[in-house]
C-alpha cells in the first residue's frame, strides 16, 4: 500500500460512528421513547367517534381546563422570561457577595421533588402561611386558586429561562458594549441594539422550555390549585381522573387534543427563533 493511500485510509476511518449506523440509532431511539408512544395515544383514540371526539373536547369542562392550562402556561412562561432576563444580567454583569449562591439555588426546582415544591408553595401562600397571611388583608388569595396555580408553574419554569440565556450573555463580549458607549451609544441602546438581538434566540429558547414544562406540570399544581372544576382544575389532572374512571379513551383524547395544541405552539416558536437567527446573522 502506497504512503498516499495510507495516508487516505486514516483519514477516512474514525472512532466516531459513520453516518448510516449513527441515524439508524437515532432513529431507533426516537421511536421507542417518542413516536411509539404517541401513535398509541392517537391508536387508542380512534376508538371513539369523530361525533363522541368532538363531544368530548368541547364539553365546558374540558375547554376550561385547557384555557386553564395553556393560558396560565404562557402567562407563567412570560413572566419567567422577563424576570429571568433580569437574573441572568445580574448574575453575569455584577460581583456581589452570595453571587454564587445564588446562582445554585435558581437549580432548586430542577432538584426539588414536584410534589414537595407544590407543598411548600401551599403551606406558604395558604391563608395562614407566611406570605398568605399578608396577602389576605389585601383580598388577595392565592393558594387554592388560579393564581396558585400561576405561581407554582412561574416557580418550576424559572431555570428553564435563566440556565439558556445565561451561557448566551457569558459568551457575549463585554467590548461590544463598551464600543457602543464610545459611539454615544445610551445604556438602554446598547442592550437593546447589541445585547437583546444577540440573545433573542435564547430568549425563546428559554420562553419554549418554561412553556413546555408548564403545559404538563402535574406534581407542583394539584396541591395548591384546589382542583375545583371550571375554575382551578388544570388538564393534566383531568387526564388522571379520566383516566381512574377507566375511561381511557376520553384521557388520550384530552392527551391528543394538548399535544397537538403544544406542538403546534412550540412549532411557531422554533420559527421565530430559527428566523431571528437568520436576522441576527445576516447583520
Amino acid at each position: 500500500m502506497s504512503g498516499a493511500s495510507a495516508i487516505g485510509l486514516r483519514r477516512y476511518r474514525s472512532v466516531i460512528p459513520g453516518f448510516g449506523i449513527t441515524m439508524g440509532i437515532t432513529i431507533l431511539w426516537l421511536s421507542l421513547i417518542v413516536l411509539i408512544p404517541l401513535a398509541a395515544l392517537f391508536l387508542k383514540t380512534t376508538e371513539l367517534s369523530l361525533d363522541r371526539f368532538v363531544q368530548i373536547v368541547t364539553s365546558d369542562r374540558v375547554l376550561n381546563a385547557l384555557r386553564l392550562s395553556f393560558g396560565l402556561s404562557l402567562a407563567a412562561a412570560a413572566v419567567n422570561l422577563v424576570f429571568g432576563s433580569l437574573i441572568v444580567w445580574a448574575i453575569t454583569r455584577y460581583t456581589f457577595p452570595g453571587r454564587r449562591i445564588l446562582d445554585a439555588l435558581i437549580d432548586i426546582p430542577f432538584a426539588l421533588p414536584t410534589a414537595v415544591a407544590g407543598i411548600a408553595l401551599t403551606n406558604l401562600y395558604a391563608e395562614n402561611g407566611w406570605l398568605g397571611a399578608l396577602l389576605a388583608p389585601l383580598g388577595i388569595k392565592v393558594s387554592f386558586t388560579p393564581l396558585g396555580i400561576f405561581v407554582a408553574l412561574v416557580f418550576i419554569g424559572l431555570p428553564f429561562v435563566v440556565r439558556t440565556v445565561q451561557p448566551v450573555l457569558e459568551d457575549l463580549d463585554k467590548e461590544l458594549e463598551e464600543v457602543a458607549a464610545t459611539l454615544g451609544a445610551s445604556r438602554w441602546t446598547a442592550v437593546s441594539r447589541v445585547v437583546l438581538p444577540t440573545i433573542f434566540p435564547a430568549l425563546l429558547t428559554g420562553f419554549a422550555l418554561a412553556f413546555a414544562r408548564a403545559v404538563g406540570e402535574y406534581g407542583s399544581v394539584i396541591f395548591i390549585a384546589g382542583n375545583l372544576p371550571n375554575v382551578s382544575e388544570i388538564a393534566p389532572l383531568l387526564i388522571v381522573i379520566r383516566l381512574e374512571e377507566f375511561r381511557y379513551a376520553d384521557a388520550t383524547a384530552i392527551a391528543s387534543v394538548m399535544l397537538i395544541a403544544s406542538f403546534i405552539l412550540l412549532f411557531i416558536i422554533n420559527w421565530l427563533q430559527r428566523w431571528s437567527e437568520k436576522r441576527v446573522g445576516g447583520q
